[in-house]
Order: C-alpha cells, then sequence, then structure tokens
C-alpha cells in the first residue's frame, strides 16, 4: 500500500474548472467531523494528471476545459489505475457516469447534492475500499496485517460469492476461522437478516458484482453469529477489479453497531418518555393521540382524551420539598395505571398534569366510570418517607369526534374542561361544552391587557372603612384593587385575581398594591388626617414568595408610614394549610409591627391549636355568615363562637359584608367590636375617603 491511511489526512485531488462547485467540495470537506482532508485543486484534465502521484482519491468533474466525458476518465484511469476516482456530475450526464463505473471508476455524486456529510463519507469508504482491494490484490504480509489491524470486518469473496479472504475481526464477528471459511457459499459465513421482520436480508455481495457498485447493507441488519448470538452491523459492499478493470470479486466491510443502536434506542425512549415516571410525554403522547384518530376514523369507532391536573400540588412542593413532591407524582402515576386498561396509554406532559388516552371508548359513560376511577384511587393517603398526603385531582373530558377531530383540539378543549372543574370546586371531573372555548378565550384576553396593566397605570385602589360599632367611628379601612381597562370599564378584583395568580402575575400587582396603599395612607397623614390603620389582601402567591418581607419592609421605608398603620390580611386557608412554611415569615412581619388580620374567618379549618401559633391582630368573619345572621339560628350561633373565640385569644374581632340595618343590630348585640360593609360605604376613591374620614359617617347609619 502506498501510505498508512488510516489515521494520516487524506490527499484528495480536485480536477474542476466550476468556481462556485470547487468552493462547495472544499467547504464540505473542511467542515468534515469524521475525518482530514488536505485538498489540492485543479482546473483542467492535464493539469490533473500532472499532480496525481501523490493523491489518495479523484474528485473530478467530467466537464474539463480540456476533455469532455468519458474521454476525461479515460485519460486519468489510464494514468493512476491503482487511485479511486469519485466523479461530480449533473443529472443528464448519470449514463455517462454509469459507463464510467462500468470501466472501473469508484463511484458518481450529483453535484447538488454535495454536503459536510455525504461526500466526505463517500470519500472515505472509497478510499478504504480502494487500499482494501489494493492489499487483497498484492497478497502481500504488510497488506495482511494492515487488513487485520483495523477495526472493521473484511471479507473478500470471488465472483461466485464464494469466501476468499476473512481478518482477524470479520472471524470474531463471523465466529468461523480463516480456514475453515475460504471456499464457503458466502450465505453460510455472513448469515444477515432484516432486524424487523427476521427475513433473510439480500446478498449484498451478488449485488455489488451484478451491478458493478458500492451498496449498502440492508438497513437494520444483524449478523448472526456462527454460535448464534446476535450482533447489529453496518457498512457496505463494493466490487474488486483486477488491473484491466474486470471484476473478480468483491470485498465486504462492516463493523458491530449494536452498542450504537442500543444507546439510539434508549436515546429515543428518553425523548419520548418522562424521566421521572418513565411515562410517555407530551411528544409520545401526542403521536399515539394522531395514530389513535386515524384508526378510530377508519373502524368508527369512539375515544376519550382525560386531562387530569392535582389540586394544589404546588403547597406540597413549597412545604414538604420536590423530593416529596416528585415522589408524590411517581405515586399518582402508578395509581392512574391501575385505572386503565393495558390497551390504554397514560403520559405526563409534565408538572402536575397527566393524560390518558382511552381507545375505543363505546360510549361517555366509559369515560366517565375511568375519571370516577381515578378520583376515588387519587383519594387515598399516599405514604411519603414519614408524611401521609391527601391529594385530589381536576378532571377534563373530551370524545372523538364530537369535541374535535385532530389531536391539539382534542387536547386543548380537555385543557378547558380541567380548568373549569377547578372552578367547580376541585376534586371533580368535567365534560368540554363549547361555551367553555368562549371563557378560555377571554380569559386569555384579560391575562393578555393585565399583563399591561401597570405600565399603563390602570390599576387603582378604592377604599372602604371599618367601623366600630359600640362609637360609629371609622377605626381603619382596607384598600381593594380596582382595573379601570380602557374598554371593559371598572373591573372588580373577582375577575382579574385568579387569572392573576395562575400565570404569575399577582406579585408585582401585589407589590404595587403595598406601595400605593402605603403611599396614600402617608398622603392621608400628610393633609392633616389623624392616623388610620390601612389594610390590604396579600395572596397566597405573594407570601411564598422569598423577598416578601423585605417587600414589606421596602414600601414602609419608601412612603415613610409606621409598620403599626399597616395591616395584611391572610386567608385562612392558607395559613392553616401553610403553617409550617409560613410561621416564620409571619412572625418576622409582626416583628416588625406590621398588623396580621386573618380573612374570610371561618371558611377553612378554623383549628383553635393553628391559630394559637400565629401571632394575628384581628379575626374577620366572612360575609357569608353575616348575610343570613338574623334569620338562620346556625350562623347567628356560629358568629357568636367566633366572636367568642376572638375575644378569648385577644383578637379584635370584625364582621364583614353587613349590608342592612338588621344585621348591625344583631352584631351589636351580640357584642362584635367592628364591622364593615355596603350600610356603611361601598369601596370609594382616595379622595371620597378624605372627606368620609374627615367628616364622619352619617348618624343614622351608626345611631344605636
Amino acid at each position: 500500500m502506498r501510505r498508512t491511511w488510516l489515521f494520516m489526512p487524506r490527499h484528495i485531488l480536485l480536477i474542476q474548472d466550476d468556481a462556485p462547485h470547487a468552493k462547495a467540495v472544499l467547504e464540505a470537506l473542511g467542515n468534515s467531523s469524521d475525518a482530514t482532508f488536505q485538498v489540492e485543486w485543479v482546473r483542467s484534465c492535464a493539469e490533473g494528471l500532472a499532480r496525481q502521484a501523490d493523491a489518495d482519491a479523484i474528485l473530478v468533474d467530467l466537464l474539463l476545459p480540456d476533455s469532455r466525458g468519458m474521454e476525461t476518465f479515460q485519460r486519468l484511469f489510464r494514468a493512476a489505475p491503482h487511485i479511486p476516482i469519485l466523479m461530480l456530475i449533473d443529472p443528464q450526464d448519470e449514463d455517462t457516469a454509469k459507463l464510467a463505473v462500468q470501466c472501473g471508476a469508484q463511484d458518481y455524486l450529483f453535484k447538488a447534492r454535495l454536503d459536510s456529510f455525504l461526500l466526505p463519507k463517500a470519500l472515505e469508504s472509497m478510499i478504504e475500499r480502494a487500499a482494501i482491494s489494493e492489499a487483497m490484490f498484492e497478497q502481500n504480509d504488510r497488506a495482511l496485517v494492515t487488513l487485520d489491524s483495523i477495526g472493521d470486518a473484511v471479507m473478500s469473496t470471488d465472483v461466485a460469492c464464494r469466501i476468499t479472504y476473512l481478518n482477524a475481526i470479520a472471524e470474531a464477528l463471523t465466529g468461523w476461522p480463516q480456514e475453515e471459511a475460504i471456499g464457503r457459499p458466502l450465505e453460510e459465513v455472513f448469515r444477515i437478516v432484516d432486524g424487523g421482520t427476521r427475513e433473510s436480508a439480500q446478498n449484498p455481495v451478488a449485488l455489488a458484482i451484478r451491478q458493478n457498485k458500492t451498496v449498502a447493507l440492508t438497513p437494520n441488519c444483524v449478523l448472526i453469529r456462527r454460535d448464534g448470538v446476535e450482533a447489529a452491523i453496518e457498512d457496505s459492499a463494493a466490487p474488486i477489479h483486477n488491473r484491466r478493470g474486470r471484476v473478480t470479486g468483491a470485498v465486504v466491510v462492516f463493523h458491530d453497531v449494536s452498542a450504537a443502536r442500543a444507546m439510539t434506542l434508549r436515546m429515543s425512549y428518553l425523548a419520548q418518555h418522562d424521566s421521572l415516571t418513565d411515562l410517555p410525554n407530551r411528544v409520545l403522547m401526542h403521536d399515539r393521540l394522531v395514530e389513535a384518530i386515524v384508526l378510530s376514523n377508519r373502524h368508527r369507532r369512539k375515544l376519550a382524551v382525560l386531562f387530569v391536573d392535582l389540586d394544589r400540588f404546588k403547597r406540597i412542593n413549597d412545604s414538604l420539598g420536590h423530593i416529596v413532591g416528585d415522589r408524590l407524582l411517581q405515586s399518582v402515576a402508578r395509581r392512574l395505571f391501575t385505572c386503565v386498561r393495558s390497551s390504554d396509554t397514560v403520559s405526563r406532559p409534565g408538572g402536575d398534569e397527566f393524560v390518558l388516552l382511552l381507545w375505543e371508548e363505546r360510549q361517555a359513560l366509559d369515560a366517565r366510570l375511568t375519571a370516577e376511577k381515578i378520583l376515588l384511587a387519587l383519594r387515598e393517603p399516599h405514604y411519603i418517607d414519614q408524611h401521609v398526603l391527601h391529594v385530589t385531582a381536576s378532571i377534563g373530558m373530551v370524545t372523538y369526534p364530537e369535541d374535535g377531530t385532530d389531536a391539539d383540539t382534542l387536547l386543548k378543549n380537555a385543557d378547558f374542561a380541567m380548568y373549569h372543574a377547578k372552578q367547580c370546586g376541585r376534586d371533580n371531573y368535567q365534560y368540554f361544552q363549547l361555551e367553555m372555548n368562549a371563557r378560555a378565550t377571554e380569559r386569555q384576553a384579560i391575562e393578555a391587557d393585565l399583563r399591561q396593566a401597570i405600565e399603563r397605570r390602570e390599576l387603582l385602589l378604592h377604599y372602604q372603612p371599618k367601623v366600630d360599632l359600640v362609637t360609629g367611628a371609622i377605626v381603619g379601612v382596607e384598600a381593594l384593587i380596582r382595573w379601570r381597562h380602557p374598554q371593559r370599564g371598572l373591573v372588580a378584583p373577582g375577575q382579574f385575581i385568579e387569572i392573576a395568580e395562575e400565570c404569575g402575575l399577582i406579585v408585582p400587582i401585589g407589590r404595587w398594591v403595598l406601595r400605593e396603599a402605603c403611599r396614600q395612607a402617608r398622603v392621608w397623614q400628610d393633609g392633616g388626617l389623624a392616623p388610620i390603620r390601612v389594610a390590604i389582601n396579600v395572596s397566597a402567591v405573594e407570601l411564598r414568595a422569598l423577598d416578601f418581607v423585605s417587600s414589606v419592609a421596602d414600601s414602609l421605608a419608601a412612603t415613610g408610614l409606621q409598620a403599626h398603620n399597616l395591616e395584611l390580611e391572610l386567608t385562612e386557608t392558607f395559613l392553616m394549610q401553610e403553617a409550617k412554611s409560613t410561621v416564620a415569615v409571619v412572625r418576622e412581619l409582626r416583628a416588625m409591627g406590621v398588623h396580621l388580620a386573618l380573612d374570610d374567618f371561618g371558611t377553612g379549618y378554623s383549628s383553635l391549636s393553628y391559630l394559637q401559633r400565629f401571632p394575628i391582630d384581628t379575626l374577620k368573619i366572612d360575609q357569608s355568615f353575616v348575610r343570613d345572621l338574623a334569620t338562620d339560628a346556625n350562623d347567628a350561633n356560629i358568629v357568636r363562637a367566633m366572636i367568642g373565640m376572638g375575644n378569648s385569644l385577644h383578637m379584635r374581632v370584625v364582621a364583614e359584608g353587613i349590608e342592612t340595618r338588621v344585621q348591625l343590630e344583631f352584631l351589636r348585640a351580640l357584642r362584635c367590636p367592628v364591622g364593615q360593609g355596603f350600610y356603611f360605604s361601598r369601596p370609594v376613591p382616595p379622595a371620597d375617603f378624605a372627606r368620609l374620614l374627615k367628616r364622619g359617617l352619617r348618624t343614622d347609619a351608626v345611631a344605636a
């Protein structure tokens, strides 16, 4: 062999008169990651003949200034029959190229299809084949040593496809020693099958000899060794020519790709499955749903999609950590499997969401029964380490073809139905209805506008007084957010606060409310009004923010408001469920001098033991108890007990939602100290509240 070609750069002689095509070749070979090429570019056949001596391969355009077509090939082949020639052609010259291959050229490529993968691979394979053919032809010791030392298996045959040579790697992969293999038919030594169908693969040597060209092995090719062990292999076979260009046999070069193919399959699996639960991910679920729709349409059958979202899962993550949260998700995944058939698909698109594909549902009742099984299964306690966790889910359901005829529409509508289940109290399932789409569109529009509301200064605060029910004096004020939408007018918080919490906007909105309420309270003081405590509502999302305490301190410092003139209203449900994670935050706030109120008292746990853990100053009785106070004995007894509980814990009690004189008198009789509601005043702008604070409430509203 002329050079030790295995590790050295390949010397390529490029004969090409067209500069753009030559540049494309140079770029393709320069970008190769598999081998290094040194390219010498000349523009005529004569120059190529003068420079061919040191070339490992010749890359030639058959249309040159001094030579065209077969004449170009014949001149080069006569001068250097030992150098492999690869032709670059246009489609209309393919017949000429095929004739050149029959006469001894290695192969041809279309100019328009050159890239940094195809061209280097073709050249590398061609050079190796040429070296192997030369080694086989010369049959000297040096060639045999080289063939035994390369990493690929090499096997040659005569024109009758009988084995003439195996290198050491080929012996190991086939299980046949060379002395036993020589003379045997290729199919006996080189048994290959299609890995998918398990049918015998086409004999690559016979095809290479018959077509007088390099041919690739069957895709997904599996070699069955002599002892029955199987290995995935790749590569190709090429004809061997004598010095006169006649085909005298073929050489097969192949290598074991079992590990690489296994890795590819593993990577493909990982790309389609959730790493935490090992369930199909969003991509695979979508593919299966598309396939199911095609089959359901063909066989006129139904299918159902269930969108399952865990309720309040974030609280578990925040309070117990992501490790516990992850193990809970794994537990949920296992339970979902027990609720479906083996033909169904359970997937996890991400987060705390799961999507179930139910094949061949006969009627909507089938999906409903599955949803009910899921709700029951998830309600059972989950035992994670030392924790006993209770979790519920909201489920949205759609059926094909009633609720959509394509995968994206079905998934979108199932998501809409799931959100409706959330709005209906959680821990339930809901079928998709057309009006849900309109509600979702409306919600998206509100969210989009809300993202710009702060920058556009569309948010504002109204203020509602808190009244001493004995003296009638205003003893506090609650700041309530409003949104002055350019098209919708004044929007109440009930229409956008929940959306702000879900999309993450509640934190910047809450920071604005905090700063603005403190600023306004200070403005009233600077205007000569008596200091008054201003209360604002704080959402669970805001309280979880790591910098919440510092943001309160910053707002007080920036506005000059004293901490004891600020009251933060926290919801009872959140405070009780998040006791471990919030007790430190609440105590920090109280240590600053900020007052704390428990809002909507009576609608959550109402646990005395929990209340004792938090430095709460005020209990606010929810308006749902005040509404029927005078007509419902149970509500009256509950309010009486709440007032007594507040007094025993030395907390101020505020009754919300007072709208009538009867309610006021009843609360006075129960010795409720403070009240708030439309009976005294609706929430009003800052200037109106200043006038109200200055002159006091009308006497007929507060007189005993």
